[in-house]
């Protein structure tokens, strides 16, 4: 197949379209590369700059991107292809639609590593994934990152969120109980110093720093990020390992 011209407005499959040995004619200023051009964010990108770069295809996500912006794409001629990812199940044949849309053959750039087997659906521990301060928000069971942990058999306490980002308020999430209050470093940037705060509000619950990347970003990074979260899961919350 023929590698196409792609403009990548996808933070993780930037990183998986770099990781195959694709060259990327633009991307977003969140996908964390900065030599790459850049077009804007996620949810505003620059239409003209894009469509000025006559790119063969555009990668768009259901959940990162505005349906907007792929109709003012589309109708500008631009061939869109979006992704949408919310289980662990889903990532293979993702990329290998993905592998598809940008001209390459999908079996030789299948994962690397294989994707572990599901936990014993008898979770060893809970856990409240929260993504937003001010108002506090959390994943609910139909994202990514909740299916992540739940390959880890961690169950996730806000599974019957009314939307996949409900808000929470801090004594809703203590009422929860959770073993684990995982705070990634995006969207929002928790660090060290919330963990007091968590701490504080939440009495028996662990909060867990991860790297937001590998709760969030699915694609050729998922194998790693489910080994490296379940070492940071299982030694914290010392989970048994058999």
């Amino acid at each position: 197949m023929t590698h196409v011209r792609v403009v990548s407005l996808v933070p993780s499959v930037t990183e998986t379209l770099l990781a195959w040995g694709l060259p990327v004619a633009a991307c977003t200023r969140f996908c964390e590369q900065p030599d790459l051009v850049h077009v804007g964010g996620t949810k505003d990108p620059d239409v003209a700059a894009i469509v000025a770069l006559a790119p063969d295809v555009v990668v768009m996500d259901r959940e990162e991107n505005r349906r907007d912006d792929a109709e003012a794409l589309v109708a500008a001629g631009v061939s869109v292809h979006v992704t949408h990812v919310v289980d662990v199940d889903g990532v293979a044949p993702m990329l290998a639609d993905l592998a598809r849309a940008v001209g390459v053959d999908p079996a030789s750039v299948s994962l690397a590593d294989p994707i572990v087997p599901a936990a014993d659906p008898d979770e060893w521990a809970t856990a409240a994934v929260l993504i937003w301060r001010r108002p506090w928000m959390c994943t609910a069971a139909t994202t990514y990152g909740s299916a992540l942990l739940r390959r880890l058999g961690v169950a996730n306490v806000f599974a019957d969120g009314d939307s996949a980002y409900p808000e929470v308020t801090l004594d809703e999430l203590a009422a929860r109980r959770p073993t684990f209050v995982v705070l990634p470093s995006e969207p929002y940037p928790f660090a060290p110093r919330h963990v007091a705060e968590i701490t504080d509000a939440v009495p028996g619950a662990v909060p867990i720093l991860v790297d937001g990347r590998d709760l969030f970003w699915w694609g050729v990074r998922t194998p790693g990020a489910i080994e490296r979260l379940g070492g940071i899961v299982r030694a914290v919350g010392r989970a048994p390992t058999s």
